[in-house]
């Protein structure tokens, strides 16, 4: 059970927020900051809705639709755009993009951005569906919960409506980019002869967030001149600018291949980097 990861809200609080302020543990830092019991929406999310159809998976998620969409089945490594809630079964809401202020946020599907139950019942939706889906604890927090905001063995209760797919702002040899974030007045650009430095959480499908510069204070930096680095994430990079934030898919023909990384990126694993750039400058 992956119950270290974050909750969306804070990994889309690092993606797509204005502030730049490091957050230097982000496991479980700041969750006590969201009043959850004072928390009030009048988004559609929260209108209520007539079921139109329903399933019941093996596993206990249950999926009951209020919209079907007529888009494309999302599957592994899609980037769509999603308006959503988490509550409790006591209705005591724990996460969600409008806590953050935010009509929606970025989620891209297969690298554990929120738990297991999520990247399960998010494959059985479309584009434009509209659902209530119920997580059992074992595919949510689990024994563990969130200290201070889900208890141990809770179940989860999400409301979505899958917005769009988002198509990628860039794309090189497979690696793909999306800016969601750009100060158009910055004009300095990460080429050869500057140097980038940038924060960055990194998953894989079977490790989420083996990496994690927030939590020590200490941001990468790198050349395009530098060895021993992912050359996917490289080419990805090139252009990017302070203050970017974006994601960015490399897939494993372009990071570590058949040879895998160690005990941390499996044989012909996928990778993403969830970036902040916090500057660019010249050698």
């Amino acid at each position: 059970m992956r119950n270290s990861m974050l909750t969306l809200t804070l990994v889309g609080l690092m993606a797509v927020s204005c502030d730049t302020t490091v957050v230097e543990d982000t496991k479980n830092e700041g969750i006590d900051r969201i009043e959850v019991s004072s928390y009030t929406s009048n988004s559609v999310i929260d209108s209520p809705k007539e079921v139109i159809n329903e399933i019941k998976l093996e596993n206990g998620i249950r999926i009951k639709w209020f919209e079907h969409g007529e888009g494309d089945k999302l599957m592994q490594g899609d980037c769509v755009s999603i308006d959503y809630k988490v509550a409790l079964e006591d209705n005591v809401i724990v996460d969600g993009n409008h806590l953050l202020k935010k009509e929606s946020l970025p989620f891209l599907l297969g690298f554990n951005m929120q738990t297991t139950g999520w990247e399960i019942a998010l494959k059985e939706l479309r584009v434009g569906d509209f659902a209530e889906v119920f997580i059992p604890s074992k595919l949510a927090r689990g024994e563990k919960g969130i200290d201070g905001l889900i208890p141990p063995n809770a179940d989860n209760i999400l409301r979505i409506r899958i917005l769009e797919k988002i198509k990628p702002s860039r794309e090189v040899d497979g690696n793909k980019v999306w800016v969601f974030e750009e100060n158009e007045s910055n004009t300095v650009h990460f080429k050869e002869g500057y140097e980038i430095n940038f924060h960055c959480m990194v998953s894989t499908p079977s490790n989420p967030l083996y990496v994690n510069t927030y939590r020590a204070n200490k941001p990468i930096k790198m050349s395009l001149g530098d060895g021993g680095l992912v050359p996917g994430l490289k080419k990805a990079l090139i252009n990017a600018k302070k203050s970017d934030r974006m994601f960015v898919y490399v897939p494993s023909s372009e990071a570590y291949g058949k040879k895998g990384y160690q005990d941390v990126v499996m044989a012909n694993e996928d990778l993403f980097y969830n970036i902040l750039v916090m500057d660019v400058v010249k050698k």
